[in-house]
């Protein structure tokens, strides 16, 4: 018997930053957790099987980037958010590697160029990080600004990515 479409399933990844929390449901990725977002894992989440091929593909997919390599993920993604959030997730994609963003720049890309906070809100909330890159997003001035992984995880993403050098700190 298969399981549910439906129900959550999730996989850890050992990362090069700590562990990750990689959550599916159904043919989609919903979520990358870092350690301290674990309470968002939906209770009725399931360890996925060995052959979750899903939840395999974006971990082979997360190691490959974390290896250095420029890739566009391919994993299916369906976020969950507000009409917002997905306008302002959406252009966090639009980030080629490698290059960072500022919220104003984003808020301007969404057409809302004075939400510069609410952006910076929706991209709080992204809920699969490194995969949409709310980490290429930075402040005006040049300096790094809030992550969900915590600053040193940005920095380390950024430095991945060669884009560091060109940032103020």
């Amino acid at each position: 018997m298969s399981a549910d479409p439906q129900s959550y399933r999730y996989r850890r990844l050992d990362s090069p930053l700590g562990p990750l929390i990689l959550i599916a449901q159904g043919a989609f990725l919903r979520a990358v957790l870092w350690p301290t977002q674990a309470a968002a894992l939906p209770l009725s989440a399931s360890e996925a099987i060995y052959g979750d091929t899903l939840l395999n593909v974006a971990a082979d997919e997360l190691t490959t980037y974390f290896q250095g390599a420029s890739i566009t993920f391919s994993t299916p993604l369906a976020p969950r958010g507000t009409t917002f959030q997905q306008a302002v997730w959406q252009q966090l994609q639009r980030i080629p590697y490698g290059e960072t963003r500022s919220y104003k720049d984003i808020a301007q890309a969404v057409g809302r160029p004075s939400a510069i906070r609410a952006v910076g809100t929706a991209i709080g909330k992204n809920p699969i990080s490194i995969v949409i890159p709310c980490h290429r997003v930075i402040a005006s001035n040049g300096q790094l600004a809030g992550f969900a992984g915590g600053l040193a995880a940005k920095k380390a993403l950024l430095k991945t990515e060669g884009s560091w050098l060109r940032i103020k700190h």
